[in-house]
Parts: C-alpha cells; structure tokens; sequence
C-alpha cells in the first residue's frame, strides 16, 4: 500500500470482510462479533490505517468532537478540569478540540465560530459565558450546549456547578468558628454567576451569625490583582482578622502577601479560607483551609448528560445540576 492512502475498502479487503463490518469497528458502541473484530484489527494494524474522522462526519452528520471553551489556565482548577474533561470523553468515543476564550461574551463569537466550523456535536463552556444570540444559533444547529462551572439562569442550557450558595456559607461558618471581629471578602471577577452566588451565601451566613462585612476588595481571579486587592484591604489600621477568598488561587496570593509583607501570622493573626481545593491548598507551605469542589463528580455528570444531549435529542433537558460542596479544614483557620 505504499505511496496511496489506505482505505477502509482496503482494510476490509485485506481481512476479507464487509467495508461496513470495518466501519461498524471503528465506531464506539457498535455491535461486532469478537472474531470479525480481531480480524479486522489485525488487518488495520498491518495495513497501518487510521479512519478519517472529518470524512466519516461529512457521511454520518456526526464529527463525534466536541468543542470545549475555557477563559483562561492561570487558576490551578482548570487544568485539573480540562485534564478530566477531556479523559471523560475520549473514553466515551469523542475528541475534543480546546478553545481559549476571554471571559466576557463579545469575545466569545469569534471563537464560537471558529467552534461552529468544525461541525462539533456539543460544546462545553468552562466558566465562560454566553449570549442569548449565541445560544439560540447553537439550538437552531441542534449543538447542546453545556456550562462548567458557570450558571447563566437567563438562558435555557444545561449547567453543572457547585451550589455556590452552601459553599459561601460553609466559608462563613469555619471563619465565625473563631469569633473575628473583621471580616473581609476578596472577590473575583464579579459578573460570574460563581462569585455572585459564593458571596451571597457568604454575607447571607454572616447575617445570621450576627456579624457584618468589615471590608472587600476585587482581584478578579487573577494573581496579581489579588496581591493588590489584598494590600488594600490590609494596608489600614484596623485590618482585617479573617478573611474569605472566592477562590483558592487569589487565596495563595492573598497569603503571600499577608506573611511577608505584612508580617501577619495565619491563623493566629488572619485565619483565610478559600475555595475549590486544588491539589495545592494541601501543600504544607499553604495547608489551606477551603471549599472542596467534587471535580470528579462534576466532570462526570457533565460529560453524561451532554452525551445523553447529542445521543438522545428528544430526550428532556435535565435540570440545571448544582453538586454540594465539601468544607476541608486545615491550618489556616483556628476553632
């Protein structure tokens, strides 16, 4: 076969079956005998063929790709996320096309049709949002559409989150443990349904605990605006004794500014918790208190239900799904 491209019509030849039986072996969940199947295998294997996805697609309708959009891989979450995602998927027979995105919506089309280009069979948006106009044109393509780690309630697309709102309260609960008498908040990028919902539960926790805001800054998610956000909330004569960051990757640069430049002992002088619990927070330089994300969880009930989407269509859209999060007490709260 040197010097041609070798076909499927070749591959069925060479172990002397159908070209159907051929392309029946090369899709996932179709039904083959075991013997037909080593055959064909082997023949594959010898004839060094690989299918042609994209020309299988034009045939099918089906690219069996999916699109996933993520904003950006600074936090330390996301990797992990991305990493299982993908895993998840391959494992059920898709591939996946990665897509960096901005986290505002206008930046977001062109990616989408770079996305819509490539024919994919469903999208994940990892905490990237989406507008109403980019929905519809998904639904009108019969493209599910699925949200990770970010709710958009004005739209009609499935979503699996943490329920954000116990997650703040459970924040709240290991600071008040320690009785503070200020308390802050570092938020992250503000339009994002994750810190609207974390920062509501947290202050709604506050509130019944008898205790108000003391102060808040914003570092968008971001290292580097955290550090700023957290000399700002500390540069002051009566800076904060307990602090809750929305997530654990300003929660590191909140820390680090608070031990060396401020020269504050956590817990003893500033207790911190933050949010998700990357594989980092068990670090002993950090041993952060946090609010555990069940990322497996997530991924799993993310990746089944779009599948069940892009497989099933008639089926009813499920409910938008929110997984309940874990407290992880460590070294950086006190009792």
């Amino acid at each position: 076969m040197a010097g041609k491209s070798v076909t499927s019509v070749d591959v069925a030849r060479h172990a002397g079956v159908s070209q159907s039986a051929v392309s029946r072996y090369f899709t996932p969940g179709a039904s083959l005998s075991a013997k037909m199947a080593e055959k064909i295998r082997k023949a594959a294997e010898e004839l060094d063929y690989r299918p042609n996805v994209l020309a299988r697609s034009l045939i099918t309708g089906k690219s069996r790709i999916i699109g996933l959009v993520v904003y950006y891989l600074e936090n330390q979450f996301y990797p992990e996320v991305i990493e299982k995602l993908s895993a998840a998927l391959q494992e059920s027979g898709y591939h996946v096309l990665l897509f960096m995105s901005s986290r505002t919506v206008g930046d977001v089309k062109p990616v989408m049709q770079q996305i819509l280009d490539y024919r994919v069979d469903g999208i994940i948006m990892v905490s990237v949002s989406m507008s109403s106009v980019l929905a519809q044109r998904c639904a009108d393509l019969s493209i599910p559409v699925m949200l990770f780690n970010r709710d958009q309630p004005d739209l009609d697309l499935m979503a699996v989150t943490t329920d954000n709102l116990r997650g703040g309260s459970l924040a709240a609960q290991a600071l008040l443990a320690s009785r503070p008498k200020r308390i802050a908040h570092l938020a992250g990028y503000e339009g994002a349904s994750t810190q609207i919902e974390r920062e509501r539960g947290f202050l709604e926790e506050l509130k019944a605990g008898g205790q108000e805001l003391h102060s808040r800054a914003v570092g968008n998610f971001h290292y580097a605006e955290a550090v700023e956000a957290t000399h700002e909330l500390f540069d002051r004569p009566d800076p904060p004794d307990a602090l809750f960051v929305t997530d654990d990757h300003m929660a590191f640069a909140a820390m680090d500014v608070i031990r060396s430049e401020f020269r504050l002992r956590i817990p003893e002088d500033v207790s911190v918790v933050g949010f998700d619990d990357v594989p980092q927070a068990a670090w002993p330089s950090f041993n952060l208190t946090t609010v555990r994300q069940h990322v497996n969880l997530m991924v799993s009930k993310a990746v089944s239900e779009l599948i069940t989407a892009i497989e099933e269509p008639e089926t009813p859209l499920p409910i938008k799904l929110r997984i309940p999060p874990t407290l992880v007490r460590r070294g950086t709260t006190r009792d």
